[in-house]
Parts: structure tokens; C-alpha cells; sequence
């Protein structure tokens, strides 16, 4: 039998410190905007070509995002693609789509915060830093 597969993996830097929030029953939830860059070329030249990703971040998630990252982290993220609706004050349909985050960790090389991780089942402190040559993936 086929299953389904809805995953998404990117590295990619923050462009803003983590915004929190809390749900009106307390639950803390982070929107974080990630920048990914891809080569292009145009013409005889390579450029930067720059997509930005809303990701959401649930719980501890969240909370450690907050906690531990700022603009300019990098970071892995690893989630699932939603997609929402709404009305505006207007009346008119939105629609977003956003990466709910299921892990996240902080990359980077000396000189950088420490790397620290987190992911969605993880409801303790965030975990040790992994080692310089212990990466994810």
C-alpha cells in the first residue's frame, strides 16, 4: 500500500528574531521567517536567489527557539508543509502556507552561539550541543 509523505528539510539563516506567542490556554508557539539562497544564472553572471520560509514552532519547540536562536542563526529545520485559511477584516480569503516545524537545531562553526537542538517530542531541556563533527544529516 502507498503512503503519503509530507516532509520538508531546509538550512537556511533567520531573518528575524523568533516571535512568540501563546494560545489563549497558555501553549507557546513561535513563527520563525528562514531564508534559504540558491545559485541562478542571469546572463554571464551567478546571482543569490533568495526564498523566504514562515515555519511554526510548537511547545518546547518554540520556547527553545526563543530561547536560543536570533537573527542570523543558522538553523535545520524539519517539518511538515500546512497550508491555512481565513478572512481578512475585508471579508476577503487568505491563504498561507507554512512549514510546522517538528525539529530544529543550530548550526554553525566556532566563534558562533553553541549549537543547541530541539525538536517537537523533546518536552525536557534543550539537549547537550553536538559535537563540531557530529552533524545530523
Amino acid at each position: 500500500m502507498a503512503r503519503d509523505l509530507n516532509k520538508v528539510m531546509l538550512i537556511g539563516r533567520l531573518g528575524q528574531d523568533p516571535e512568540i506567542r501563546y494560545t489563549q490556554d497558555g501553549t507557546p508557539v513561535a513563527t520563525l521567517s528562514v531564508a534559504t539562497s540558491s545559485p541562478i544564472k542571469r546572463g554571464d553572471s551567478w546571482e543569490e536567489e533568495t526564498e523566504w520560509h514562515r515555519v511554526v514552532a510548537w511547545r518546547r519547540l518554540a520556547e527553545i527557539a526563543g530561547e536560543y536562536m536570533n537573527k542570523g542563526t543558522l538553523v535545520y529545520v524539519e517539518g511538515r508543509l500546512k497550508t491555512r485559511s481565513w478572512e481578512d477584516r475585508d471579508g476577503n480569503k487568505r491563504w498561507t502556507t507554512e512549514i510546522v516545524a517538528r525539529d530544529i537545531f543550530m548550526l554553525g562553526g566556532r566563534g558562533e552561539r553553541a549549537s543547541a537542538g530541539a525538536s517537537a517530542d523533546d518536552l525536557g531541556p534543550p539537549p547537550e550541543p553536538p559535537l563540531e563533527d557530529d552533524v545530523p544529516f
